[in-house]
This record gives C-alpha cells, structure tokens and sequence, in this order.
C-alpha cells in the first residue's frame, strides 16, 4: 500500500524556504503528509506508518503480530485492532480538537512539543545525506534528542529518549517523508465492519483510573485525545 501511494507523492526536498513557496504558489499540493517511522529499544523493532490530511490521522503499526490502527478524524478518536476486528470510539477533548488549527500536521510535531517544555538548540550536523539542527531536553524524566531538518518546514529525522526511572533507551527514525498524496477522505474512517465501543472521554479516563481494560489497544497517542 506504501508503495502505491509513494508512486504519486511528491517528495519533501531539501531546498531553500523561498523555493518551497515558490514551487506552492505553481503547484497547488494536496495538505496530505506520509512518514515511516522506525522505533527500536535493545529488545524490540517497531514500524510505523503515519499519513494525513489536513487535521485526519491514521497511523498503523504491528504489535505482536496484530495490526493497530489509529484515526483521528473530527471529535472521535479511533484505536481498533484490525486482525480481531474490534476497539473503542473515543470523544476527544474540546482542548484537543481546538488545537487542532495550531499543528502543521496531527504527526511529526516533535520539535514544537520539545521547545514548549523548555528544549535547547544544541548545534548543527550531518545526518542521513542531509544538515539537521539537534535539539535537547533534560529533565527529571530523563534525557530527549531530537534531529530535525534545517530547512523548512522543519521535519524531524531522529528521536533519542533515555527514561530514569527504567534506564532504558529508545530511538526513532523518521524515513520516506512525502508531501500532497491523493488520499480520499475514506481511508481516514474506519473499516467496514469494525465492532466499536463508543466511549466519552469521561468514561474513558474513568477506566483508566480504575485500571479497568479499555478496548483490545491502547490509544498511542494522547495528545491528540486530551490535548497538551
């Protein structure tokens, strides 16, 4: 399915900011965004493919060999398991949902979420054919590095975490970005037949506080369901 996408995209080149518009204001592209993400710890190898469309998300990812797929699309946040065929419809935030308007894109935002806690420009390297600007944040939590693109717009490249509490390390590679895919507004609705729990918020965080276990996968990412 990459594959067939990738074939119409127009690739996210590394050229100066003036050219970018300049090249927009000839070709009108699609406010669609493609990128594989790569996360790896000492024990585990995960990929994941993230697509937009203005304000819609779907992202997919294999966990133990089950499928998990992820839609924001309006108010209700998506995450069902698509080999069992069930998960939970989840009501997002007003918070989350204004906020909305503020993002570039519902992924890939790791530079604007590091500098609002406080990350500091570091210095500036090659990495992976390209000049990336690395950025850290150290805190009680641990330690973040992030690598992102020089030019604008300013995608990120790499992720390091290291977390204190479990002494544990985990990197991301941000591969394959592409920019004005022709994707429909289907593929940012779940698939027929999906059996849905439809929860508020409320209820939602309530069985989170008891523990209780809410749908067969868990909502990967909280910031586009609470807001930050």
């Amino acid at each position: 399915m990459v594959a067939l996408f990738v074939l119409f995209a127009q690739p996210v080149r590394s050229q100066p900011a003036a050219a970018d518009a300049e090249t927009e204001k000839k070709v009108k592209l699609p406010n669609t965004w493609y990128a594989q993400a790569i996360a790896s710890t000492e024990r585990a190898l995960n990929v994941t493919h993230f697509w937009s469309k203005g304000d819609m998300l779907r992202a997919e990812t294999v966990i133990a060999g089950r499928r998990v797929v992820t839609i924001v699309n309006g108010d209700t946040y998506y995450a069902y398991d698509a080999l069992l065929r069930n998960g939970v419809a989840i009501q997002r935030s007003k918070i989350a949902v204004d906020q909305d308007a503020e993002r570039a894109r519902p992924f890939g935002n790791d530079l604007e979420t590091m500098l609002r806690q406080g990350a500091e420009k570091v210095r500036e390297e090659p990495l992976g054919g390209d000049t990336a600007v690395m950025y850290q944040l150290t805190n009680e939590k641990g330690r973040t590095r992030l690598w992102v693109r020089k030019e604008k717009p300013k995608l990120p490249m790499r992720i390091e975490l290291y977390r204190r509490a479990t002494a544990t390390e985990l990197s991301t590679d941000y591969l394959s970005w592409q920019r004005g895919l022709p994707i429909t507004d289907d593929f940012f609705r779940p698939e027929p037949g999906i059996n849905m729990l439809v929860l508020t918020l409320s209820d939602y965080v309530a069985k989170q506080a008891k523990r209780e276990p809410v749908g067969p996968v868990p909502a990967l990412y909280g910031d586009l369901l609470h807001g930050f």
